[in-house]
């Protein structure tokens, strides 16, 4: 093997292009080790891309003089090919800029689906006391091999026409006032429970799964409808959009940009004898990877760190990151011709939510940029959800790790943010109550159930005791409703009986922010959950606002981030 030292932190070595390094190194057509890569039994391989979304600039005012118009027509091409380039590093973290699509035929090339295909209602988001919501975003890189562009990138024939899997799943927190954006990934190798998901076009009903299912799976359960759903019983972080792109956009984006910096601390070349790996090769330092060789980066696991989902996944972020701080650089991009192709390319390889409130229009991926560009580089930060490997028949793959994983859950939740510098957050706005609280009914239910344990018994009658002796003498129990959740929280139907849920919180010493509207409810709903399985009064959450060390946080303006390169895999 050849050299594998290591430069010192936040050395940066001299930068290469791919161009110098062999572009298409180690990524093959076709045979055994054709994109195979890093796959454990997934059924696919190392398949991992992000995706992206675009923006558009209002037109400009004509000029009355003829060199004035020509030169302003120019400039709105150029602008247009911008908003192409950038559709996906929109939203991959906001790095777009100006543009302004008026080819409308391109539009028409973004594939809409439903925004979840569970059968539990997302809950609203409680706005703070300026009356401003965060927004929640799920990206979805999928792995599908449908077309004969994600063919041609790499991967075992077998799979062609497969059903997708969600290899990329990253949520994007916005924070209501803007300040901050945090994002969390979760491995693909995680195990958990998928919820019933029901096909809305062929009205195919997909079981809720009996054990643990691997995360990426969801996306072949009716869609990316059902990677939301999946999210939401997991997390309790209520999922405004979803973005998934394939193999395709993410060639396209690095192409248009002209590579993104990454760095390695020593020789990489992600392949084995048995013809696994992505077939990266880089050479120790900072290398400008595109097109190919970006998907190739996106995708390896064999080579990085442990050779785990997990050290892809920082290898992940440090692209994006580094792909946004590109763009923001005012990043030039040429080559009309090449970049009108680009332009088909990332808008059909674009999948958003469908409806009213959805992203499926020019304007609204415009607006959802204006939203993304408030937030600096310095204030953007990127985890992993924290896990813990799986032992026995879980062997090689990762769960959530109790403790670390609900405090970032809940950090996101209550809009807190994840860089750990002071919250301009406002906390909910505090309401008074419009009945007495002898006069409130109140339902509650027991959703105390997990993955690993039956629902506590008693809980729903113990915490209905518990709010009787609080004065609420029409509190009542409904043994008719025990879906399972994470944390107890107070569903309301209404503004005009918010008071009152918040009055029925305050009783218990439960936040606020666990207080929210929901159509799901038709009154005021108690649902005590896995977090108060224990008698007694509410177990409070800490009140530490930290990122849990197990989370890797990485933040979006470290440029000394450089992955370790895994033992045995150098040249």
């Amino acid at each position: 093997m050849g050299r594998s030292s290591t430069p010192g932190e936040g050395t940066r070595p001299r930068v290469r292009h791919a161009g110098q390094l062999g572009w298409d190194d180690g990524l093959y057509d076709d045979g055994p080790s054709a994109g195979s890569d890093d796959g454990h039994d997934s059924g696919r391989g190392d398949r991992q891309n992000s995706g992206g979304a675009g923006d558009r600039d209002r037109p400009g005012h004509g000029g009355s003089r003829r060199g004035q118009s020509h030169r302003r027509g120019r400039r709105g091409k150029r602008r247009v090919l911008r908003w192409v380039a950038w559709i996906l590093a929109v939203v991959i973290l906001g790095g777009a800029g100006a543009g302004y699509l008026y080819y409308q035929h391109l539009s028409g090339n973004i594939k809409k689906a439903d925004l979840t295909l569970g059968d539990n209602k997302m809950a609203e988001h409680k706005a703070n006391a300026a009356g401003q919501t965060p927004m929640n975003i799920l990206l979805i890189g999928s792995d599908a091999r449908d077309s004969k562009e994600n063919q041609k990138l790499g991967g075992a024939k077998d799979t062609f026409g497969a059903p997708p899997l969600a290899d990329v799943q990253m949520l994007l927190h916005l924070s209501a006032d803007r300040s901050n954006m945090s994002v969390i990934s979760m491995p693909r190798d995680t195990l958990l429970k998928i919820p019933k998901c029901t096909d809305s076009k062929t009205k195919h009903v997909y079981p809720a799964t009996t054990g643990l299912a691997m995360t990426n799976e969801t996306l072949g359960r009716g869609g990316p409808g059902c990677t939301v759903a999946t999210w939401y019983e997991l997390t309790g972080i209520t999922i405004d959009h979803f973005m998934m792109i394939d193999f395709a956009g993410v060639v396209s984006m690095a192409d248009a940009i002209g590579g993104v910096p990454v760095c390695v601390k020593g020789n990489v070349y992600s392949h084995t004898r048995d013809g696994k790996g992505s077939g990266l090769k880089l050479e120790e330092g900072t290398t400008k990877v595109k097109g190919k060789q970006a998907l190739q980066w996106l995708r390896t696991r064999y080579g990085f760190e442990d050779g785990t989902d997990l050290g892809r996944t920082h290898a992940q972020h440090m692209y994006m990151n580094s792909m946004v701080r590109e763009l923001r650089k005012g990043t030039k991009l040429t080559d009309p011709g090449k970049l009108t192709g680009l332009a088909e390319a990332a808008t059909n390889a674009l999948t958003v939510d469908k409806g009213d409130k959805g992203l499926g229009s020019p304007k609204k991926l415009y607006d959802l940029a204006g939203e993304l560009k408030k937030v600096p580089t310095k204030r953007i930060t990127m985890t992993t959800m924290p896990n813990v490997y799986g032992t026995g028949a879980n062997s090689g793959r990762v769960l959530p790790k109790p403790v670390d994983a609900d405090q970032l859950f809940q950090m996101v939740r209550d809009d807190i943010p994840l860089d750990g510098k002071a919250s301009k957050r406002k906390a909910p706005a505090a309401k008074e109550p419009t009945s007495p609280v002898a006069e409130i009914p109140v339902s509650v239910r027991n959703g105390t159930r997990t993955d690993t344990e039956y629902p506590a018994e008693g809980r729903a009658s113990a915490v209905k005791k518990l709010l009787t002796g609080k004065g609420f003498a029409q509190a009542t129990v409904d043994v008719q409703n025990t879906d399972a959740a994470a944390r107890t929280g107070v569903l309301f139907p209404s503004e005009d009986v918010e008071g009152n849920a918040q009055a029925v919180a305050k009783a218990l010493g439960i936040p606020l922010t666990a207080v929210k509207k929901s159509t799901a409810v038709s009154g005021i709903t108690l649902t005590v959950g896995a977090d108060w399985r224990k008698s007694g009064p509410y177990p409070a959450p800490s009140a530490e606002e930290k990122t849990p060390k197990s989370a890797r946080a990485l933040n979006g303006d470290d440029e000394t981030a450089c992955m370790d390169v895994q033992p045995g895999f150098g040249w």
